[in-house]
C-alpha cells in the first residue's frame, strides 16, 4: 500500500493521563488519537472536521524520567467563575526524551499542511516543541495476523491485546468548554514490546524499530459526533 510518512521529532514529550488532575503526573507512552489529530489541526491553522480519515502512527523514545514543575491553580468565586487570584504548587511530571512520532497518511491535503505548519507543532505541552520532516512516499506490505504491533494504541473492543488499557478520546470539540469526542478503551502498546500474535491486518514498515513495525490504520469519521 502506498502511503506518505511524516516524522515529527522533539527533545521531550509528555502525554497526560486524561483522568489525572492533581498529584504526580505520569505520561502515556504513546500519544492518544486526540493528540495526533490536534497536531494536524495546528498544522492546518484551523479546526478540521475529519470524514473517512485513515491514519496510522508509531511513537518511540530514548528514555523517560520525572521533573519538578510549578503550576498555578486559579481560584474561582462563589459562582464558579475564575478570578485574578492564583496559588502556586509544585508537582512531579513524567516526560520522555529524544522522541519520534511517525505519521502515516493517504490524504495529500493534510500533507500540504504538514509541509508548512501554520502553528508550532508540540508533542504534549507548550515546552515540547517539535520539528516536522518533509513527507516521504513509502510502500508498505500488507501483513495478515500482524505480529509487530508496537509504539501504537489499538482499540480494545474486538482485539484484547496485551498492554495498558486506557479510556482515551478520539478528538475534542471546538466549542467552549471543549468536549471530548468518541472516548473508548484503547490498549497502549509501547515501542519496546516484544512480538506477539494478533488477528489484525496491518502494514509493515521495515525501517522502523529494530526489526520493522506493523502499522495499524485507524478509520475515523468524526461527523458521527457532530
Amino acid at each position: 500500500m502506498k502511503v506518505f510518512r511524516v516524522d515529527i521529532t522533539a527533545w521531550t514529550a509528555s502525554f497526560r493521563y486524561p483522568n489525572l488532575i492533581s498529584g504526580v503526573q505520569p505520561t502515556l507512552e504513546v500519544p492518544p488519537l486526540s493528540t495526533v489529530l490536534g497536531i494536524l489541526n495546528a498544522a492546518s491553522g484551523q479546526y478540521l472536521h475529519y470524514h473517512q480519515l485513515e491514519i496510522g502512527f508509531y511513537f518511540e523514545f530514548a528514555g523517560k524520567t520525572f521533573d519538578l514543575e510549578t503550576i498555578y491553580m486559579i481560584q474561582t468565586d462563589s459562582k464558579g467563575r475564575p478570578s485574578n487570584n492564583a496559588k502556586s504548587n509544585i508537582i512531579q511530571r513524567e516526560f520522555m526524551a529524544d522522541v519520534k512520532l511517525s505519521l502515516y497518511l493517504k490524504d495529500e491535503t493534510i500533507l500540504d499542511y504538514l509541509r508548512q505548519p501554520y502553528y508550532d507543532i508540540l508533542l504534549g505541552r507548550s515546552g515540547d516543541l517539535a520539528m516536522v520532516s518533509l513527507p516521504k512516499e513509502s510502500e508498505l506490505a500488507e501483513i495478515q495476523r500482524a505480529t509487530r504491533i508496537k509504539g501504537q494504541i489499538i482499540p480494545l473492543s474486538g482485539n484484547f491485546l496485551p498492554g495498558n488499557i486506557q479510556a482515551l478520546p478520539k478528538h475534542f470539540s471546538d466549542d467552549f468548554p471543549r468536549k471530548n469526542l468518541g472516548t473508548e478503551p484503547y490498549t497502549v502498546i509501547p515501542y519496546y514490546t516484544t512480538d506477539f500474535s494478533t488477528n489484525l491486518t496491518a502494514y509493515r514498515d521495515e525501517t522502523q524499530g529494530k526489526r520493522g513495525v506493523d502499522i495499524y490504520f485507524h478509520q475515523l469519521d468524526l461527523s458521527l459526533y457532530d
